[in-house]
């Protein structure tokens, strides 16, 4: 008889599946909210609604030849983990408690955002060089945890 998905593996393929919706030319990011085995909100690294995507106009971070993890604010794309936090607010959807499943490590900003929502763990996929990012959530009581798919 075949197995069923553990609940870890579901959301997480869920999560390269939104991932598919990224405009980022360098990484795609999907990432999905999930309270009580229920999704919340999902979001992936892009622009915000209704300006230019780096798909229609190429990458600045390129143009500028700014190494990965560095100068974030010289970007024109939101984080996918952001992006579920304003889909969360604009839905008024409580995060408090919620558990994030991200197709990759957040990174700082990310880490202290994901902290202030008071998400209880989160799980990612590929690493990121961030350990500022992973010291924050440790002190913060925030679990995470690698979670490796064969997709």
């Amino acid at each position: 008889m075949p197995q069923r998905l553990p609940w870890p593996e579901y959301f997480m393929r869920i999560a390269f599946l939104v991932a598919e919706r990224s405009t980022c030319l360098r990484r795609k990011v999907g990432a999905v909210a999930v309270k009580d085995k229920r999704i919340l909100c999902t979001g992936y690294n892009g622009a915000p609604s209704g300006l230019a995507h780096c798909l229609d106009q190429g990458c600045l971070r390129e143009e500028l030849n700014i190494p990965s993890g560095q100068r974030h604010e010289l970007c024109r794309g939101l984080h996918a983990e952001q992006n579920v936090i304003i889909q969360a607010a604009v839905h008024g959807i409580e995060l408090a408690g919620a558990q994030l499943f991200c197709t990759t490590q957040p990174c700082l900003i990310c880490s202290k955002m994901l902290i202030n929502c008071r998400f209880s763990k989160i799980y990612f996929a590929q690493g990121y060089p961030d350990q500022l990012a992973a010291d924050m959530l440790r002190e913060a009581e925030v679990e995470f945890e690698l979670l490796e798919l064969e997709l």
